[in-house]
């Protein structure tokens, strides 16, 4: 985990991994300024900011991948439903610099046809531009769109603009639980995507 280095190297109290996970979702700066302050909504802008996320991304860029891995049923899932014809797009709010390199070590890349990092855009998640951007490109209407995710921000995003949403029951759903992101579905894998979108589908 980056941010504990990162703390460390600004000689700040460091935090566990649990306690880190919990302020994951909106974006590398936004993680960054949870782990400064200790807080999950930090009103003031760390006077060592700017030290602390060039630290972050020299720390991450050297170790992007490691221990990186996929949870069960994703590629699995990914595969039934590019073998379904549904067209996919990865948006995500991590900088494009650790977006591509990670998708490609996972073997992920050439599922999406569409690939949205937290930099493609003037704003990110909760923000649903990213989200828009990506239902242009499809052309089609978000009334047809479904995101999946696991942060408030992912269903966030998605009810604004307008798609319906599914969470999943792993990942960073932070302070909230998963009735409280109310998502229009749960999944507890990603394989189970195919079952739901065909049943949706014919009704």
């Amino acid at each position: 985990m980056h941010i504990p280095k990162m703390l460390a190297a600004v000689q700040q109290t460091t935090y566990t991994e649990d306690q880190v996970r919990q302020w994951v979702g909106n974006g590398a700066e936004i993680l960054i300024k949870r782990a400064l302050t200790g807080t999950l909504e930090p009103i003031e802008v760390p006077q060592n900011l700017a030290q602390a996320i060039s630290l972050f991304d020299q720390f991450y860029s050297a170790k992007v991948c490691d221990k990186s891995k996929l949870y069960s049923g994703v590629i699995e899932g990914l595969e039934a439903l590019k073998m379904a014809g549904i067209s996919m797009a990865c948006v995500t709010n991590k900088p494009e610099k650790f977006t591509l390199p990670l998708l490609e070590h996972l073997g992920l890349k050439d599922y999406f046809q569409f690939i949205a990092s937290g930099d493609s855009y003037p704003v990110m998640k909760p923000a649903p531009l990213p989200l828009l951007e990506a239902a242009k490109f499809f052309s089609v209407d978000v009334r047809q769109c479904l995101m999946v995710g696991d942060s408030i921000s992912d269903i966030q995003a998605g009810k604004r603009a307008g798609f319906k949403t599914a969470v999943v029951s792993y990942g960073y759903a932070g302070k909230y639980t998963l009735d409280e992101l109310e998502a229009d579905y749960k999944l507890d894998r990603i394989d189970q995507l195919t079952g739901l979108l065909i049943v949706k589908a014919l009704q």
